[in-house]
């Protein structure tokens, strides 16, 4: 008795050690007891699973030949596995999947091999014909996002902005996908999205264009980043113009290479240029696009009529030219008006927050990836973050940004502002505050006072 009870008193601390272990460190958990775990269920249950799965095929007759001699009924055989390869959020399995055997069957089953080995999700990637990669993750990777390692490093213009369910991060390649649209009610997480995305950025040789018509309450934060900030309608009107007159130079330079001389390497886009002429990138930020569609009267209507206009023209042939859009509303619908259907269409990368009506989910994913809309629409209030990304491959997955503060983004966008690029169409519309610390050598620059009413 006196032994139980001694057993009982040290091993009660070890189990609540491993519960705080489970809850603040789920990595250190998974190496420790999860790993172990989940690979000795995989590997002792691995062929009655996949019975049970119904992922097995008849044995072959020289295995049934061979049973019949032995007196003994030839069993199922289940796919080729590699031994499972462990990973800092889960497992890895190569199989090799048996004639008339489809990736689909495997997806189909996902839910069905994650609860018989314990895993938190089972996912599955065909890599080439006849293989795929099922890939086990040991826990829940959104519950806490935490920002990219530092090693993580990519191209330029490519940024790991958040991590996906599956444990890998996506990644924002405006190269890969030019323009974007990302749409989330408020306090559901889009402008820490955006935040990551601004400071990303800002870190790289791009400028910067920001349009808010808030009277600038979002974007003025990073003013000193910024190399343009339109804060009503008239003035984005404005910046617009100066936008495409920016993309038709762009063109013409790409246009000169052409009769360059016999051996000059022709071009269609800027980043076939020399370096020493190449311009610079330009990220144009739209903050709430809904407030570009509002109008009172004519007026306002022949304003919006023509703002729309530019930023469909943009987003046709801005890739080319180096100019890329990152669209940005609480809600994004048909009935905004003329030009809301062409602008969606533009924009190839979609990423949907929380948002208050499906109309808003669908028309962000709706025409790429019709299953995610249920996906988006179910997110829960209480994980401010939580998105769905959609491409326009028609592949999707849940992701969550880490959490930045507006301080700290702010912060960085002080600290680059030196590497704000010289475009002079935009010096205009260059915000007073990054001017003063661009001139400014000393770190404590002024901070704008405006700060965003929303998140």
């Amino acid at each position: 008795m006196n032994d139980a009870l001694w057993v009982l008193l040290l091993g009660l601390p070890v189990v609540a050690a491993l519960v705080v272990v489970r809850r603040r460190l789920p990595v250190l958990f998974w190496w420790l007891v999860g790993c172990p775990a989940v690979t000795l269920r995989v590997l002792t249950s691995y062929r009655a699973t996949m019975d049970a799965c119904g992922l097995t095929v008849p044995a072959s007759a020289m295995r049934r030949a061979t049973a019949r001699m032995m007196g003994r009924q030839a069993a199922p055989v289940p796919p080729r596995r590699s031994f499972p390869r462990p990973t800092g959020s889960g497992l890895v399995m190569r199989l090799r999947m048996a004639a008339g055997q489809a990736p689909e069957d495997f997806a189909a089953s996902a839910d069905r091999l994650r609860h018989a080995w314990g895993a938190h999700a089972v996912y599955v990637r065909p890599t080439k014909p006849g293989r795929l990669e099922l890939r086990l993750v040991g826990w829940d990777m959104l519950a806490d996002v935490r920002p990219a390692r530092r090693w993580l490093r990519t191209e330029p213009l490519s940024l790991p902005l958040a991590l996906r369910e599956d444990g890998h991060w996506h990644v924002r390649d405006f190269r890969t996908v030019p323009h974007e649209l990302i749409l989330g009610a408020t306090q559901s997480g889009k402008s820490v999205y955006l935040r990551n995305l601004l400071c990303g950025l800002a870190r790289q040789p791009v400028a910067l264009v920001g349009i808010d018509c808030k009277w600038g309450v979002e974007l003025a934060p990073f003013a000193p980043r910024l190399s343009a900030l339109a804060d009503t309608p008239d003035r984005t009107n404005d910046l617009l113009d100066v936008l495409v007159e920016e993309m038709e130079a762009r063109f013409r330079l790409i246009g000169t290479r052409a009769g360059a001389g016999p051996d000059t390497v022709l071009t269609s886009d800027v980043w076939g240029l020399p370096e020493k002429v190449r311009p610079v990138p330009v990220v144009v930020v739209v903050d709430e696009v809904a407030e570009l569609f509002l109008a009172a009267g004519k007026e306002d209507e022949k304003r919006r009529d023509a703002m729309v206009t530019k930023l469909i023209r943009l987003a046709q042939l801005g890739r080319a030219a180096g100019i890329y859009l990152e669209v940005c509303g609480q809600r994004f619908g048909a009935e905004l008006g003329k030009g809301a259907t062409m602008l969606r269409a533009q924009l190839t990368g979609r990423v949907c927050h929380r948002v208050n009506d499906e109309t808003s989910a669908t028309m962000a994913l709706g025409d790429i990836a019709p299953e995610a809309v249920l996906a988006a629409t179910s997110i829960p209030a209480e994980r401010p973050g939580v998105a769905v990304v959609g491409d326009s491959t028609g592949g999707w997955s849940r992701v969550r940004s880490p959490h930045l503060t507006l301080d700290d983004a702010a912060a960085v966008c002080r600290d680059t502002a030196g590497m704000v690029p010289e475009l002079p169409r935009l010096d205009s519309f260059r915000p007073v505050i990054a001017v003063e610390a661009a001139g400014s050598s000393s770190s404590a620059a002024a901070v704008p006072t405006a700060r965003p009413v929303t998140e």
